[in-house]
């Protein structure tokens, strides 16, 4: 059992970094092969223009004990992704587990800015980068998926729908663009559970990813200085703690029990007895409603 998912395919699509990176990098891990698409390559960045390619997220897949495989692909564009899905029925014949991680809306959105203040372009793009990314994702690759039975299609998204339901997420785009993906989930868990497979939605907490370490200053090694400004960042979690959320769902022989439902790390972390890297288990989302939101000291004493 030390490579569970060792006769398993996965695509992550929008692997780059984050937590596409470190959910391939789980799977990996759990002995997967894992094709991990994006837009920035060694040979050519994105518009983001940051140095985390493909090329190696596919490499520290394949260190973790898995076999990456790095496609370059835009989301965006329906072609490509018909041609990544041909390329894995090519090679794989298979298709175990869908990851939609695609994002890309870091520069593109305006925090608390009204929605008719808000650069309409930007906005209507990042709709297009993170909802219809994952429709077009999904069209193309459920056909494979559903060749076996047993199929799972994690839908990442930012914020539990009990707590996207009931608080205003960043602004108008950012905020429709989240509940969307929750949706998406929910809608797939219809169409899919009756035909042998099954949908999630799946949120990381207070992620440290790259670009959020890089906001504050640190590297994973030291994040706690970031507390001095940012108290409540004591909860806050790497990627590969969602990426072994998805190894544990990709693992469970019934995992058909949380068709078309909203999940967390933190919440399955509880179920299936997993860890983030230094042992603990952040529950970002209780912790977020119990005492960030109730304005009380950063205290993370019974939450990780």
């Amino acid at each position: 059992m030390s490579a569970p998912l060792q006769d398993k395919v996965a695509l992550v699509a929008g692997a780059t970094r984050g937590a596409g990176r470190g959910i391939a990098v789980e799977l990996g891990a759990a002995g997967a092969t894992v094709y991990v698409t994006g837009r920035t390559t060694r040979a050519r960045r994105s518009e983001y223009d940051r140095p985390e390619t493909i090329e190696d997220t596919a490499d520290l897949v394949t260190a973790a004990g898995g076999r990456g495989v790095a496609v370059p692909t835009d989301h965006l564009d329906p072609a490509q992704v018909r041609a990544l899905v041909d390329r894995i029925a090519d090679e794989q014949g298979r298709l175990d587990v869908l990851v939609n991680d695609i994002w890309g809306g870091e520069k593109l959105f305006e925090w608390d800015s009204p929605l008719w203040e808000h650069d309409l372009d930007n906005g209507l793009r990042l709709l297009r980068l993170a909802v219809e990314t994952h429709a077009v994702t999904s069209h193309h690759a459920l056909p494979l998926l559903l060749r076996n039975p047993g199929g799972l299609v994690v839908e990442v998204t930012d914020g539990t729908a009990d707590y996207n339901g009931e608080n205003y997420r960043v602004n108008f785009f950012y905020d429709l663009a989240k509940t969307s993906v929750l949706r998406m989930a929910f809608a797939l868990g219809h169409e899919l559970g009756p035909r042998g497979a099954t949908a999630v939605a799946l949120t990381p907490g207070w992620l440290r990813s790259e670009l959020m370490l890089d906001g504050y200053g640190v590297r994973e090694e030291n994040w706690r200085d970031a507390l001095e400004s940012v108290p409540h960042f004591a909860i806050s979690e790497t990627p590969h703690y969602v990426g072994r959320a998805v190894a544990a769902l990709a693992a469970d022989t019934d995992v058909a029990r949380w068709n078309g439902r909203s999940l967390s790390s933190g919440g399955l972390a509880q179920v299936y007895g997993f860890t983030d890297v230094d042992g603990s288990r952040p529950d970002a989302w209780r912790y977020l409603v119990e005492v960030q939101d109730m304005g009380k000291p950063a205290d993370t004493t019974g939450y990780r």
